[in-house]
């Protein structure tokens, strides 16, 4: 879809109604008809009901929880106030009797349009940065970098910091932080089509470093719901509340995780300096290239527990991987199991050792200028 064209699906069976329709659409500009899939996602989508039955409103507000319909217009021959309240409750946005009235649907699609306008100036006036984080393999360190990155960009300016447990099964974000939470995003996306600004804040915890935790379900139950449009209207909705939103997406290479990777701005590749992890780490890099997404700019590596004198060195790291390594992580396996037993940052436990200052100044990149390209002990 065009970033300025509004794409209408019509699901009408009255045939009048249906032209009636089309040529009022066609005459207003920005507004296209889509002939398409009843499957493919539209902005606005325009249903016709006759009777109003609750099986009609669950699907206009599954369509619209899915992201399939960002706004659903109804029309009815019928006009009565239970038909008007239920559609209401529903999520329609307007309702037109029939037969169709030309200005009443022009006007309609006007407002349409300046609500567009309106959201669109908001997400432009501040847009968060996604920042995921992806495992070349099992064991490397990619919570532990997840969780102190989101401390240090909190604590260094102020920066509003969100953190995402999408690591599964049952991620360990809130062992990391010691933080209990009372909803997960199971939870959360069960009720997608509630979901606003108020009711977001009110389901995340907030760690003492001023990082709001969003922790992965504890059953199974909860994670069958995801689908990913339901996660791009989640994503999309914390953009517009935080600066940065970190996603621990741990080895998950699938729908949900590829829709996330597509959102995301910087894409952190965890390994460590070893040939099984190096081996995954280029695969991924090939698999992504395959893809189309994300971009290769966005993609960095992270060497994670770094030792100088390691068997494989920092030169045929990158050799091996066909790309520089981003940053360095100093090796401290004492110092960070200990600030994950305590429940605590690593910048709580010792802010003055190498694997704190690394992690601070991973953080800086993103809050100042200039970047630096690497750091190490």
């Amino acid at each position: 879809m065009t970033e300025n064209t509004v794409f209408v699906r019509l699901g009408i069976r009255n045939e009048k109604t249906r032209k009636d329709l089309e040529e009022v659409i066609s005459s207003v500009g920005g507004f296209q008809l889509q002939i398409s899939d009843d499957s493919d996602p539209c902005d606005l989508l325009i249903l016709e009901t006759e009777n109003g039955t609750g099986k009609d409103f669950q699907l206009i507000q599954d369509l619209q929880a899915s992201g399939n319909a960002r706004e659903v217009f109804l029309t009815s021959p019928r006009l009565e106030p239970d038909l008007l309240l239920q559609a209401l409750r529903a999520g329609v946005k307007e309702f037109f009797s029939q037969p169709i009235k030309t200005e009443e649907v022009r006007t309609g699609l006007l407002k349409f349009r300046e609500r567009r306008g309106l959201q669109q100036k908001e997400i432009e006036k501040k847009k968060g940065k996604i920042i995921h984080f992806i495992s070349s393999k099992g064991g490397v360190g990619t919570t532990t970098i997840a969780v102190n990155l989101a401390a240090s960009l909190s604590e260094s300016n102020g920066s509003s910091v969100a953190l995402i447990d999408m690591s599964l099964p049952f991620g360990q974000i809130p062992i990391f932080l010691n933080t209990e939470s009372s909803f997960n995003w199971g939870e959360v996306l069960r009720n997608i089509s509630r979901v606003d600004e108020t009711f977001l804040m009110g389901v995340l915890s907030k760690h003492r470093s001023g990082v709001y935790v969003m922790p992965s379900p504890a059953s199974l139950e909860d994670v069958s719901v995801e689908t990913p449009e339901m996660i791009e209207k989640l994503l999309s909705l914390m953009r517009n509340r935080f600066d940065f939103i970190l996603v621990d997406g741990g080895q998950r290479l699938d729908d949900v995780s590829l829709r996330i990777l597509q959102m995301s701005d910087t894409v952190f590749m965890v390994t460590v300096l070893n040939l099984p992890c190096l081996t995954n780490a280029k695969k991924l890099l090939w698999t992504f290239q395959k893809l189309g997404f994300p971009p290769r700019e966005n993609i960095r590596i992270i060497a994670n527990r770094y030792q100088k004198k390691s068997s494989i060195s920092l030169k045929e790291a990158e050799e091996a991987v066909s790309e520089k390594i981003h940053w360095l992580v100093a090796n401290d396996y004492h110092l960070t199991m200990s600030a994950i037993n305590q429940g605590k940052t690593i910048s709580e436990v010792a802010s003055g050792s190498e694997v704190g200052k690394s992690l601070r100044e991973l953080a800086g990149t993103f809050l100042s200028q200039g970047q630096k390209k690497r750091t190490w002990t």
